[in-house]
């Protein structure tokens, strides 16, 4: 009997565990929170990383699997919330969107969307295309929130976005999965996540939709708030748009016309 309560407590453990909470056959996940954790960290301002043009606020940053299976989800401040509470589903939203729209041979961020998901683009109403699983959006603690234990965890979210701060991974082999920034500017929040993935090792991007034939953010939404390229993305109010085209994360097609 007492064999049986300790087979019956570690099944119960593996059961609640996120490894279990994936298919047998899910692909592995391609980052641990650790890992999103330190890099992150050093990817914004607040915890002694560069500016990234916007407010220069803490961040979060999920990551999910090729399935859209939520990896990992960390923040940068010393507490969940020195960074906007709101951003946490965001940021895994955004990484969600990033794996399910590109391919092995072609990535597209989230940025790349903004355009044609405008009134009258082809891809208006994207957005409320997958709406995020309230039973996972809602379950847990919020004392989890960010670390280890995440609620998220092991489960998929789901949710498009279609603004900045979303790119997908590529290991070399193929897409990895998908990698979400938020809580500051879509224009910062695409900086962070450009850094984030170049230090993770998970940036063998193989083509694009941008000029330079990446995932990177195109600046070319005139005033009459239409996109040149088709898959533009408005500046915001600070520095980030220079930031972008310094780190080759951003193009800006409006400042050489």
């Amino acid at each position: 009997m007492h064999k049986v309560v300790i087979s019956s407590a570690l099944l119960t453990m593996l059961a609640a565990s996120p490894i279990a909470a994936q298919a047998p056959n899910s692909p592995s996940c391609p980052v641990d929170h650790d890992r999103l954790a330190d890099v992150l960290k050093k990817s914004v301002k607040p915890s002694g990383g560069p500016s990234n043009g916007g407010l220069d606020n803490n961040e979060w940053a999920a990551v999910v699997n090729r399935e859209g299976i939520v990896c990992a989800v960390a923040f940068s401040g010393n507490k969940a919330d020195d960074q906007w509470p709101g951003s946490r589903a965001i940021a895994a939203e955004k990484a969600n969107t990033a794996n399910a729209f590109s391919l092995a041979n072609k990535a597209i961020a989230t940025a790349n969307l903004y355009a044609q998901a405008q009134p009258g683009g082809y891809l208006f109403g994207a957005g409320l295309g997958s709406p995020p699983n309230p039973a996972t959006l809602y379950a847990g603690q919020a004392s989890d929130h960010g670390s280890a234990q995440d609620p998220f965890v092991g489960k998929a979210l789901g949710g498009f976005i279609v603004f900045g701060g979303g790119l997908a991974l590529y290991d070399g082999n193929g897409v990895a999965g998908g990698l979400g920034v938020s809580g500051d500017s879509a224009c910062a929040d695409h900086n962070v996540a450009w850094r984030v993935r170049r230090s993770l090792g998970l940036d063998k991007v193989p083509a694009g939709v941008s000029p330079n034939m990446k995932d990177a953010i195109i600046y070319d939404v005139g005033p009459d708030g239409k996109s040149t390229s088709g898959f533009g993305h408005p500046t915001c109010d600070g520095r980030e748009d220079q930031i972008a085209v310094d780190l080759g994360a951003g193009v800006n097609l409006n400042a050489v016309r």
